[in-house]
């Protein structure tokens, strides 16, 4: 891959950056360094093409026409400016119940199939970079720290897990854990860093890169410095600290957030609520206490990796069915339980969980919920229904899949999500009956060993959460629903008209768009970054070999002209580097926002 971290001979100052040693293109006494952010370039070299150097050319010569730049956007005490509302009536993001539920699925998911070209180029590629690196750690000594005295001693790691870390994921390492220094709004401010070694380390380099966010699960805009819930968490901070040190079940229990346990509950329709200091934990540290050696869990094979571990934990017996296939769920149901426990003589199952999500992270695809009910209903299994990514984003009350589908949220047996996405603070929340949640107040390691959450994360899951409900007066919460939905299917259809291949439910804020070949993933990221739009790539172990992608994240926060904007780069980038896959026929008419 060679060393990506090189800026342009042309911007060349003495600081090496192209930028004065303060970070920004202006002295530092300079007045308008207090009103306006400057950018600096950012630390990758554009992948050169047949397209770019007239690409840049036109963008000189239009510069001043352009409606949309991140680097030209005025700041406000350095954070952007607020979106503008648009009027005009939208629809909001609620199944039409015009068709079944399984035809309404075909109709709006989309998995197109990889050209067979494509596939054959991507294990290839992918092969010749294990075989290059094994090549590299035969012929050189690696940059990495050897334990010493540790002869006779069992690996501590797996060997393929670091030959891979150091020989495939380093080449393109700069494009993921990237440091930023701005709260993850529409816009956002990456640290820029260098490396001199190949992806072996990094350096700052002191400057900054105003970008355009593609990459948070900001879904509702509510990330942001300043505003409502910001002042009243600023205010919480203050009167109460910004941590109780402690469990809830000792001495971190506190009346707010006892009020917000009541409020998840009324939001939810359901009878009572718990809540957790973090999202992962949620899930990990609560189905082992939910589960145990004589259940069966029926599980999505797409399900995060906090579903995996907590089941892992468990002990229970784990049978994995094809992607939101209800046939394939309905079989495994069936066999699983007219055969039984077959460690166990074939005796019946104590308990029997199907486990899904609302919207699966990494595919954009929303859960076929009501035919999931109807077959927890027939075989009498329990349902677990992750709603991370789903609730806020989906449905008319931004209530999550429940509320998309009209599904009523009791014939749910436990609602899980997060409030580190939609409400833009930390932890999680499992939802249900009184005597559920009862039984893990006693039960949960989560509840009796983590610490409970900081008041100021709890106040602006609360204001965040009455604001969604409208019980602040206002119509905030309904507009950014609205907007949500309007930017989501805006985005999409574009995508599509673009001609490359996007996964994914066309009410999903999670757009996969896939560019197959790991190579490739680098060179997208790094050349929408010089474009001042940040992304978040996704390829193997997180995804399969061939199903490289880039993951888009929308939000109620971003705008019709930052949409235009970031959708030419992509068309651009997607002519130069050969992204527009898609046989599908492309719709001819404009797409109406």
């Amino acid at each position: 891959m060679g060393n990506f971290d090189a800026f342009e001979q042309g911007l060349a100052s003495p600081n090496g950056n192209g930028r004065l040693p303060n970070g920004h293109g202006c002295p530092k006494d300079s007045p308008s360094v207090d009103n306006q952010l400057k950018f600096s370039a950012p630390a990758y070299t554009e992948i050169r093409t047949r397209r770019c150097n007239a690409k840049a050319a036109a963008e000189s010569k239009n510069a001043s026409s352009s409606t949309y730049h991140p680097e030209r956007k005025v700041l406000l005490n350095g954070h952007a400016a607020a979106a503008r509302e648009h009027k005009s009536e939208c629809k909001p993001n609620q199944a039409e119940g015009k068709l079944s539920p399984e035809m309404e699925h075909y109709q709006k998911t989309s998995f197109e199939e990889v050209p067979m070209h494509t596939a054959c180029l991507t294990y290839l590629g992918f092969y010749l970079l294990m075989i290059l690196g094994y090549i590299n750690q035969l012929l050189f000594v690696p940059k990495v720290a050897t334990e010493k005295g540790r002869e006779g001693y069992v690996a501590l790691y797996d060997a393929f897990e670091s030959f891979y870390s150091r020989y495939v994921y380093r080449r393109i390492k700069d494009c993921w854990n990237r440091p930023i220094c701005s709260v993850p709004g529409d816009e956002l401010t990456l640290k820029d860093r260098v490396t001199d070694d190949y992806g072996w380390s990094f350096k700052f380099t002191g400057t900054e890169t105003r970008c355009l966010n593609l990459g948070s699960y900001n879904y509702l805009g509510f990330a942001a410095a300043t505003g409502r819930c910001a002042d009243e968490s600023e205010e919480r901070a203050r009167d109460a600290g910004l941590a109780y040190c402690s469990s809830r079940c000792e001495l971190g229990n506190n009346a707010q957030l006892e009020e917000l346990e009541k409020l998840t509950a009324r939001y939810f329709g359901v009878e009572d609520a718990i809540v957790f200091g973090m999202g992962f934990a949620t899930n990990a540290l609560n189905l082992p206490s939910l589960l145990g050696p004589n259940c069966m869990v029926v599980s999505d094979e797409k399900n995060h990796a906090s579903i995996i571990l907590g089941l892992r934990l468990s002990g229970a017996t784990i049978k994995v069915f094809k992607h939101n296939n209800m046939r394939d769920l309905e079989r495994v149901l069936r066999d699983g339980i007219c055969y039984g426990n077959t460690k166990n003589g074939g005796k019946p199952w104590s308990k029997v969980m199907i486990i899904v999500e609302g919207i699966f992270s990494m595919e954009g695809s929303i859960v076929r919920l009501p035919e999931v009910v109807a077959l927890k209903k027939k075989y009498k299994a329990y349902l677990y229904l992750d709603e991370a990514h789903s609730v806020g984003a989906m449905g008319s009350h931004g209530r999550g899949v429940t509320d998309y589908y009209k599904v009523d949220p009791k014939d749910v047996d436990i609602l899980m999500g997060t409030f580190t996405k939609s409400f833009g603070s930390a932890g999680g929340y499992l939802a249900g009956s009184k005597k559920l949640i009862d039984f893990l107040r006693t039960n949960s390691h989560a509840h009796c060993y983590a610490g409970s959450i900081s008041p100021p994360i709890a106040q602006q899951i609360l204001t965040s959460m009455k604001t969604i409900m409208g019980e602040d007066g206002t119509e905030t919460g309904r507009n950014k629903i609205m907007q949500l939905a309007r930017n989501t299917r805006y985005f999409r259809r574009r995508l599509a008209q673009l001609g490359v291949i996007t996964y994914g439910h066309e009410d999903s804020p999670v757009v996969p768009m896939l560019v197959y070949l790991f190579s490739k993933i680098g060179a997208v990221v790094r050349t929408l970054t010089t474009r001042h739009i940040a992304v978040v790539g996704a390829g193997f172990p997180a995804t399969p070999i061939m199903e490289g992608r880039i993951r888009f994240c929308l939000s109620a926060a971003h705008t019709k002209e930052q949409l235009d904007y970031a959708l030419e780069v992509i068309d651009e980038t997607s002519d130069d580097l050969g992204l527009k896959y898609s046989r599908k026929p492309r719709d001819p008419n404009p797409i109406e926002y």
